[in-house]
């Protein structure tokens, strides 16, 4: 095994328990390492710190397995892990009870690199880091045995994968899928595509946050935008809305939210409208033509995938609160979220804030929204938290 070492001072974040060890903190590496292979830490005074994934071709070096140095990294080791995080979500209470789960949420969970989510019999895994997709035959072989599932499906061609000198994966990799992928949300019965869908077929974080869009949609008019599948959409429905028009760019993607209608004979059809527009666009279209909603869903793709894109990606969130805010009655909610994780919350904050006086309205928080407990947020690791919302009364 090969020893990372560390630049003075650098021991620091590790001692704190931050998984990531960024190149500018490595002093050398002695001894010879592969992508994804095991290292021990250690600080410039040689003592070791942790054992982790050693990744030559990411700005992040490594990344920590376990923070004690006496514990062997083997396929016993990960399928531990697994089973301990498959384990948390079925004692959680609430999560229990869902057919859609995500059961590993890589630093949070102790397994960097790794997403899994459970769609009923179906796992998606997602492999991001050198050290994930080393181990993949243990992952997998870990979330078969905590599960009991019919098949597990690979989606690792995220954009992510090749700042780790790595190419895209997809595929089936154990049983059998079946021919209709279907989930029931709260009550809500959805279509779910592993093979072609965002990320692992659908957006498990948003999943209280679409329940509480359901709660505050009785009786009004609701304009949900960058709908995709019809998440939002489909509970606003449930809840009573009067009217919701839902808009996305993707075709494909509202294709399948016409069919989650039709999978809920209790909704009513007739109430939905589906568009397929630029969402900048509709929304100034939908000023001009004069009209309003109660309750506007502002739920975009990333604009900001790091720090360095934070300005434009500022622009665009204000761009198109300022649009939100101009479109709501008196009284209306506009929930807005940024799923950019180089936006923080409290520059969120500071940007619908500043949307709604360019637009001259006062508005008040009534709820802070963040991802379902089912994507935890590690303390020592505050840039878990990507997904933050708002939903704002004016």
């Amino acid at each position: 095994m090969a020893d990372l070492i560390l630049k003075p001072g650098k021991e620091r974040s590790v001692m704190r328990r931050h998984p990531w060890i960024f190149a500018g903190s490595v002093d050398r590496l002695e001894g010879r390492a592969r992508a994804g292979d095991t290292v021990l830490v250690k600080d410039a005074g040689g003592k070791p710190l942790a054992r982790a994934a050693w990744s030559p071709e990411s700005q992040i070096r490594a990344r920590v397995w376990t923070f004690d140095c006496e514990q062997s990294i083997d396929h016993a080791f990960i399928k531990r892990a697994v089973a301990a995080s498959v384990a948390r979500r079925a004692a959680h209470p609430w999560l229990a009870t869902q057919d859609g789960v995500r059961l590993i949420h890589g630093e949070s969970d102790g397994l960097p690199g790794v997403i899994a989510d459970r769609y009923g019999p179906v796992v998606v895994v997602q492999l991001t880091s050198a050290g994930a997709d080393k181990w993949r035959e243990a992952i997998v072989a870990g979330l078969v045995q905590a599960t009991g599932c019919s098949a597990v499906y690979e989606r690792s061609d995220s954009d992510v994968r090749k700042l780790e000198g790595l190419g895209p994966v997809s595929g089936l990799v154990f049983g059998e899928m079946p021919e209709q992928l279907t989930i029931v949300e709260n009550g809500v019965r959805m279509e779910v595509d592993v093979a072609g869908g965002h990320k692992t077929g659908f957006y498990l974080d948003q999943r209280d946050n679409r329940l509480l869009t359901g709660q505050l949609a009785a009786g009004r008019d609701v304009l949900n935008c960058f709908c995709y599948t019809g998440g939002f959409s489909l509970q606003a429905l449930a809840g009573g809305a009067k009217s919701v028009i839902s808009i996305d760019s993707s075709g494909p993607a509202l294709a399948t939210a016409a069919r989650n209608v039709a999978l809920n004979p209790q909704l009513d059809a007739a109430r939905a409208e589906w568009r397929e527009d630029d969402v900048f666009q509709a929304l100034r279209t939908l000023k001009t033509e004069g009209r309003k909603f109660d309750l506007i869903v502002l739920d975009p793709p990333k604009f900001a995938p790091s720090a360095a894109h934070a300005d434009r990606a500022a622009r665009a969130y204000k761009d198109i609160n300022l649009l939100g805010f101009r479109l709501l009655n008196p009284g209306g909610i506009l929930m807005t979220y940024s799923c950019s994780g180089g936006i923080g919350l409290e520059l969120f904050q500071k940007i619908v804030a500043g949307a709604a006086a360019d637009v001259g309205i006062e508005a008040r928080i009534l709820h802070r929204l963040s991802a379902s407990p089912d994507h935890p947020i590690g303390l020592a690791v505050p840039e878990g938290e990507y997904l933050k919302g708002l939903a704002c009364q004016v």
